[in-house]
């Protein structure tokens, strides 16, 4: 596996033809079992694979967890190498974001409501930071987890508005055993708090029940859903919404809507922000 953390050094890599297609899998690093899922579809589907780590501040607000996130790259290479990659990206920041960096990639619609109602600059950061990166890597396939389901929609809108020759490819979430979705902030829960955790994919879950078995009143759902969250007193919602999987826009009826719409959910458990969704 090449390691290569020089923006130089990789525009001058030529991947011949029988190297494609080539897969690409961006993270900010401290893998888990989710990331790992996505670098095996690309291994399923690619003839060669390349996986960032860059823990990019340009998606970070004023006093989110930019200097705390958790860095862990000599374990991150060991875990790819053991999967197979052919090729780690790891740029410095000088890099990527050089003196005078003055042009971002913003979105204006899918990116506004859920988590952009409330960390206002973070997919402008995110569209920067994976358009930059495509154009270095120049992938034929590019992979995402489902948790991060807006952040998917609005990197798919991206590179359908700016006509990027990239298929993007959404898979599916993957959980710890009690139903937590899997990411790296949950390094940051301390043990009484990561038992309450699953508790905001448990009422996902009877939310999706409560809908097949007919309640189609988006509003009195997501009543019944932010009041199973809140009991316990320790799970702080920031937002939960049932939403149009077309705009991102919040829905009253679900009546006629299968497969159209979808949870999504914001909480606070301690200064630990975990977000999930379902769809229905």
């Amino acid at each position: 596996m090449q390691v290569i953390k020089n923006i130089a050094e990789l525009c001058k890599l030529n991947f011949s033809p029988e190297q494609r297609p080539l897969g690409f899998v961006p993270t900010m690093g401290c893998l888990h079992e989710g990331h790992l899922s996505l670098v095996r579809q690309s291994r399923e589907q690619c003839q060669t694979t390349v996986v960032s780590i860059y823990v990019n501040p340009t998606q970070f607000g004023a006093h989110e967890d930019f200097d705390n996130y958790p860095r862990t790259f000599a374990r991150d290479c060991e875990l790819l190498r053991q999967e197979g990659v052919d090729l780690v990206f790891a740029p410095t920041t000088q890099q990527i974001y050089p003196d005078g960096f003055s042009t971002y990639v913003i979105e204006e619609k899918l990116s506004t409501s859920l988590c952009g109602g409330f960390r206002p600059a973070h997919f402008r950061g995110v569209t920067t930071i994976v358009a930059k990166l495509f154009n270095l890597v120049k992938p034929d396939i590019a992979f995402f987890g489902e948790k991060d389901l807006q952040q998917f929609k609005v990197l798919e809108k991206m590179v359908l508005d700016l006509n990027m020759d990239i298929t993007m490819r959404a898979c599916p979430t993957v959980r710890e055993k009690d139903g937590l979705a899997m990411s790296s902030r949950n390094n940051y829960l301390t043990p009484e708090q990561r038992e309450v955790a699953p508790k905001l994919f448990y009422t996902l879950k009877q939310m999706q029940q409560r809908y097949h078995q007919g309640e189609h009143d988006a509003v009195a759902l997501v009543q019944w859903g932010k009041s199973q969250l809140e009991e316990t007193g320790d799970l702080r919602v920031q937002y939960l919404e049932v939403c149009s999987l077309r705009d991102l826009q919040p829905v009253t009826q679900l009546s006629n809507t299968a497969g159209k719409t979808f949870i999504a959910a914001a909480v606070y458990l301690g200064e630990t922000r975990l977000i999930d969704n379902l769809k229905l």
